[in-house]
């Protein structure tokens, strides 16, 4: 089931979202605005959560409130990365967390994307996966491993200037507790220990031939909760509501925080994903007709019931 849609991934970084196009992140907030207002429309008891920011930036939160969009969620997501692309230690996990909730007392912070990974040593990883499950299990309520696979190398990372970032890029590579040819890291049974209490955040790409294989691994492993993202670019291929469909099918035994990002192209003031759109209500209607789809209202739970345990 959806218990959580997140609005966007990452905004604050230019590999998401095109400063350029949008220097105030007025047309952010404006999106977020529309977007919350059309998920709680459709379901209020899904939790609307402001997409994870990276890096961790209370001036980016605060600036987001002054525009009124943290009015439109019910929580404030962070993604760290500490070993491979941020600037601190991974001791400083929990400061990260109090930053975020000095400048935002009024919502619980969520993790949904945390990950070390095996670029260098194998071994790396794994001291990584329990230092942070050790900082933030008990420090927030939703923690999300990135991530279960590994990305094929022939699948090119979403990053702006690619293979000029350097070692920067091939990390992105090398995140996954499982190989590329679907061999276990010694990571994955660190993992498999805290797996009811651990989510896993896993894209899962058009037409992924590895759905049905990640679903059997997290059933095995006992993960409860997955975050993974509907894409609104994707909506336009061909077949997309047949992919949609079988995706979030074999993942209904789940909780799963759904992200809803990445703008088509021909509907962007500028041709690219990460682009503000020329009509910000236009995936504030995706994001409704996902959720009426897939998380259609049954009850009258309170929308942030499930982010407040």
């Amino acid at each position: 089931m959806i218990e959580a849609a997140m609005i966007w991934n990452e905004p604050n970084n230019k590999s998401h979202w095109d400063p350029f196009v949008d220097p105030d992140w007025s047309k952010f907030a404006d999106t977020v605005i529309r977007a919350g207002a059309a998920i709680r429309e459709m379901n209020p008891a899904v939790t609307r959560v402001l997409g994870g920011m990276s890096p961790i930036d209370p001036s980016w939160v605060e600036r987001m409130r002054g525009h009124g969009a943290l009015d439109a969620v019910d929580v404030v997501a962070v993604h760290g990365f500490p070993l491979d692309w941020n600037l601190w230690p991974i001791h400083a996990w929990p400061d990260k967390i109090a930053e975020i909730e000095a400048v935002c007392p009024d919502k619980p912070i969520w993790a949904t994307e945390v990950g070390v990974g095996s670029f260098g040593a194998e071994e790396v990883q794994v001291f990584g996966f329990t230092k942070t499950a050790e900082l933030l299990l008990d420090r927030v309520p939703r923690v999300f491993w990135y991530s279960l696979y590994d990305l094929p190398h022939a699948w090119g990372a979403t990053t702006r200037h690619r293979e000029a970032e350097g070692s920067s890029y091939y990390r992105h590579f090398y995140m996954g507790l499982i190989r590329e040819d679907g061999t276990p890291k010694p990571a994955l049974d660190d993992y498999a220990k805290v797996a009811d209490r651990m989510g896993l955040m896993q894209w899962f790409h058009y037409q992924d031939p590895r759905l049905d294989e990640a679903v059997a691994w997290m059933k095995r492993l006992g993960t409860r909760r997955l975050r993974t993202g509907l894409s609104w670019a994707d909506s336009f291929r061909p077949d997309a509501i047949d992919w949609f469909d079988q995706q979030m099918e074999a993942l209904a035994d789940f909780d799963v925080t759904v992200t809803f990002c990445f703008t088509p192209e021909h509907l962007g003031i500028e041709p690219h994903h990460t682009s503000a759109a020329k009509d910000p209500q236009a995936f504030a209607d995706f994001c409704a007709w996902m959720i009426d789809r897939y998380a259609p209202a049954r009850s009258t739970v309170l929308p942030a019931a499930v982010a407040a345990e």
